[in-house]
């Protein structure tokens, strides 16, 4: 017979709850292991001077749930399959298991517009028809197309019609949809920069493409070594991680690529608007609105959370990839669309972003300004537009070490050599989004305070 070791609250009520969750938690942590024999329900009441019923009712509910067997003549037992599962092996993270959180790329949450978003909701609230809470078009809400296409003739310089918009949960998302699309019957060869994000490459692996690493230099991709690949997927408006802009004659020897055969360009216009020495370059789906498939989304410009992005396709592909969201899961939240369809519309999505691109500008050159004084041995490139800056270390200096001493410090880092296909210089990508620019000294001084200590300078 079990010796129980129950413990209630008589003032918080509920006896017969607790008296259950006591002995399902003895059960899931092995204390009360599979046959052993319970006390009678009336000993149990008598130890805990609570009527019968109280105890009746706990058992009842854990034979319910499967935790307990009660038999005539057997009396309660706890139930074989109760066992509590065996632990997991203990392993090492996965080298790609980051995938979420804080990030380079990460904007400063701390600022979204919540007043004017929350402005927006409640007109989008107030006015919308109920039918439109129905399940829609799985392109998206017709007011967030009209008004996406319009903002990115005007600010992208993109070549865009509301019908070659699909609305989707995220540039990750319309990458794997493109390429479910493109991959049919086989494998799309697929050429991406080489360094590139690290993250991407499970996904698109999963989403049927077979991948071709492709150096990037000062000009970024280098087009002479592209393969005979399907499609190139490249960040040409600011190149993560290196943060490079494809030089013009880059982009017309691309242009010469993609039309030496029947190949498209899946461009990622991930933070492109953040540009700080001049307008934000123009787009690469403008030069060739019929072999450019454009990505975006407004992770880095509102909030990743958000999970609204789209794709710019040649009619018969964005047609495609609508059908293609709609066998997925129906389209992207009603609401949410709506919203943000008033907030271009009003300019709430143009003055957020002019006031978070002069913020942005001061940390970067309050980063920028503390590592040339604190270290200055580190090359810094990559400053002309984004939220993050491309450090190349000197000889020697441990990129991991680097990265996680920022990481340490309250920075976002990642070494790069985790984005390489082969062994390259070390060097680390740091995030100044969330770097307020009176910290940026002391977050340097910090960092060359631990290297000083790893004897790496």
């Amino acid at each position: 017979m079990a010796d129980l070791h129950v413990t209630i609250n008589r003032e918080k009520g509920g006896i017969a709850g607790q008296v259950a969750s006591e002995l399902r938690a003895s059960i899931r942590q092995g204390r009360l292991t599979p046959g052993t024999r319970l006390p009678a329900s009336r000993d149990l009441a008598a130890d805990l001077q609570v009527s019968r019923g109280v105890v009746v009712e706990a058992y009842e509910q854990l034979v319910a749930e499967g935790f307990l067997i009660s038999r005539v003549g057997s009396g309660t037992q706890v139930a074989p399959v109760a066992a509590p599962p065996a632990p997991p092996p203990a392993t090492g993270p996965e080298p790609h298991a980051p995938f979420y959180g804080h990030r380079p790329t990460s904007p400063d949450l701390g600022h979204f517009p919540r007043q004017r978003w929350l402005a927006s909701v409640k007109h989008v609230l107030t006015t919308m028809p109920g039918d439109a809470l129905d399940y829609g078009d799985p392109g998206g809400v017709p007011e967030l197309r009209e008004e996406l296409a319009g903002y990115l003739r005007r600010v992208r310089a993109a070549d865009v019609r509301p019908e070659n918009l699909v609305i989707v949960g995220g540039v990750a998302q319309g990458l794997s949809l493109i390429l479910r699309v493109l991959a049919r019957d086989r494998r799309v060869r697929l050429a991406v920069e080489d360094p590139t994000s690290h993250r991407q490459e499970p996904l698109l692996r999963r989403a049927g493409a077979e991948l071709f690493p492709v150096p990037v230099d000062d000009q970024g991709l280098d087009v002479a070594r592209l393969p005979a690949a399907d499609a190139v997927l490249l960040t040409p408006a600011h190149q993560y991680p290196t943060g490079v802009v494809l030089s013009p004659a880059r982009r017309a020897a691309l242009m010469e690529w993609v039309r030496q055969g029947d190949r498209v360009i899946l461009e990622d216009d991930y933070d492109a608007e953040f540009r700080f020495d001049r307008d934000p370059v123009g787009c690469l789906q403008g030069l060739a609105p019929d072999r450019v498939i454009l990505s975006g989304s407004v992770s880095k410009a509102l909030a990743p959370g958000l999970r609204l992005g789209w794709v710019v396709a040649p009619a018969s592909l964005a047609e495609a990839v609508r059908r293609a969201r709609g066998e997925l899961d129906l389209g992207s939240p009603v609401v949410e669309q709506y919203a943000l369809a008033h907030f271009l519309r009003t300019g709430g999505y143009d003055r957020h972003l002019r006031r978070m691109r002069r913020e942005y500008h001061r940390r970067r050159d309050a980063l920028v300004g503390a590592l040339a004084e604190g270290l200055p041995e580190v090359r810094v490139r990559g400053i002309e537009a984004g939220l993050h800056v491309y450090l190349d270390l000197p000889d020697g200096w441990d990129e991991g070490r680097m990265a996680a001493a920022a990481v340490a410090l309250g920075l976002s880092a990642e070494p790069v050599g985790i984005m390489r296909s082969a062994a390259g210089p070390p060097a680390v990508v740091v995030g100044f989004a969330r770097l307020p620019a009176r910290k940026a000294a002391e977050a340097v001084q910090g960092l060359k305070d631990i290297m000083s200590g790893h004897n790496v300078m």
